[in-house]
């Protein structure tokens, strides 16, 4: 492949198409609200026409102006439409290759290749140090097979015995539990704020309080009716949310190829990713209000790789919906570094007034206010002191921590439970907290920070006994310092 190669012409589509759903906000308000009925109407029509037509120009001009080959043990990557840039990855500092194929890839039987680095901040080419947007499978193995070569090769150089390729099966997702994802995740919520939020931008052409009039007046003579329809109106949300997760995730599984793990997702649009075992920064166990009661946690890990761009090469998720009493049993056998059967150290109790105040300073204003501005109505937001002292009190009881065996666990909720599982020589930054109350109490603050990606990622669990922060600080200072 020393020769230099194009990428396939539908590439020059996807690039197009890809500007325009970077353009769609400005683009709506250009042509929607540009145009009020005046003789600015041929303008805005012509004007967007003229816009569609340069996005298509710019992504074949894209196309036909980038290059890529194998020269040297890189890969060489041409590009740019009037400064001409050159980008040589050395073949040993990439970490892993990230294939996925969306529907006009399928159609053409292409892949989409996604080339993460060692050091990669992911702010090059598109979202990944190097993107191959379309090309054959055949070329892509060609490639994935000399990036094979090479590691074996530098591993005989170091005097290492070329280890015996190994494909193990970690997780496959059965149809029931991709139905409990689908059924428990949040994404209703998200389709009806996008429908409010899409619906109410066309405020000056539809008469929402002539509608909103009718409406209050078919309320009165029609509760049943208005109930059937909410719910309808909720069943229809749901339905879309589930038909959603449901092509994201099918065919979800989870292998570790030698030392790697890959995971394959999707329906329509097929992805592949892969993470090295050695760029894994921690692990997280999330469990929503939804799964937790029901024993269903989700299982992540915090990567090296990714990008600000592309959070999900950083935060992967490698176990969308399991038994919590599964993951364990799961993921200890090939995450060596990792054990998750660790004793919990709790909050002490003085520690859930603080956790009660500080929920009850963020709710006794607004029971103050709707009480002023609702009267008599707005007494009802009284029963929101006993919902935030429940909800300060799951707070308080999911605040945790653990040292073992060389590994920081902390244990925290904001709205989901997460626990976090972290390697000494992981953890970048370690913080401690006092405020003056939290001093008179004995107490502290504790945070840790691991590398995820552009940014970082860990764990903060408030309000734990000071000696007990204490003995974590000393452990890493000690373990840093040496």
């Amino acid at each position: 492949m020393s020769d230099p190669k194009r990428l396939h012409p539908i590439a020059a589509v996807v690039n197009a198409l890809r500007q325009l759903k970077e353009m769609i906000i400005p683009f709506l308000i250009f042509v929607v609200f540009g145009s009020r009925g005046t003789d600015w109407d041929l303008f805005y029509f012509f004007g967007s026409i003229g816009v569609v037509v340069l996005v298509l120009v710019y992504g074949v001009l894209s196309w036909y102006r980038f290059t890529y080959r194998i020269e040297q043990g890189e890969l060489r990557i041409e590009y740019g439409l009037i400064v001409r840039k050159k980008r040589f990855i050395p073949f040993d500092r990439i970490q892993s290759l990230d294939l996925s194929e969306g529907i006009l890839q399928r159609l053409f039987g292409l892949v989409k290749v996604k080339v993460e680095t060692a050091g990669s901040g992911g702010m090059g080419l598109q979202d990944g140090e190097a993107v191959l947007t379309a090309i054959t499978k055949q070329d892509a193995q060609e490639i994935h097979d000399y990036l094979v070569s090479i590691k074996k090769s530098g591993q005989i150089l170091q005097g290492e015995e070329e280890p015996e390729s190994s494909d193990d099966l970690l997780y496959k997702m059965s149809v029931s539990e991709l139905l409990m994802l689908a059924t428990t995740s949040g994404g209703v919520g998200v389709v009806i704020s996008a429908v409010f939020a899409f619906v109410f931008q066309f405020e000056e052409f539809i008469p929402y309080e002539q509608i909103f009039d009718g409406v209050e007046h078919f309320v009165q003579n029609g509760v049943v009716f208005i109930s059937v329809v909410v719910f309808l109106g909720f069943l229809l949300a749901w339905m879309i949310a589930l038909f959603g997760t449901m092509l994201k995730y099918a065919n979800f599984t989870v292998r570790k190829v030698d030392n790697d793990l890959v995971i394959t997702r999707g329906l329509l649009e097929k992805r592949q990713f892969t993470i090295p075992l050695n760029r894994i920064q921690a692990v997280r166990i999330s469990e929503n209000l939804i799964r937790q009661p029901l024993g269903y946690a989700s299982a992540y890990v915090e990567s090296a790789g990714g990008s600000a761009l592309d959070q999900e090469s950083s935060k992967v998720l490698i176990l969308p919906i399991v038994k919590k009493r599964k993951i364990p049993g799961l993921l200890e056998p090939h995450l060596t570094e990792y054990h998750f059967r660790v004793n919990i150290s709790p909050a002490p109790k003085r520690a859930y007034s603080r956790y009660l105040l500080k929920s009850w300073l963020f709710t006794l204003p607004i029971i103050i206010g709707a009480i002023w501005l609702l009267r008599p109505w707005g007494f009802g937001a009284l029963l929101l002191l006993p919902v935030s002292a429940l909800w300060s009190y799951f707070n308080y009881k999911d605040a945790g921590w653990s040292l073992d065996q060389g590994m920081l666990t902390f244990r925290y909720r904001n709205i989901v439970k997460n626990t976090v599982y972290m390697r000494k020589n992981k953890v970048q930054s370690f913080s401690v907290k006092e405020s003056f109350f939290q001093r008179k109490k004995k107490l502290a603050t504790i945070e840790a920070i691991v590398k995820s990606g552009h940014g970082g990622a860990g764990g903060k669990v408030i309000d734990l006994e000071k000696k007990h922060v204490d003995t974590m600080y000393h452990w890493y200072s000690h373990e840093t310092v040496e």
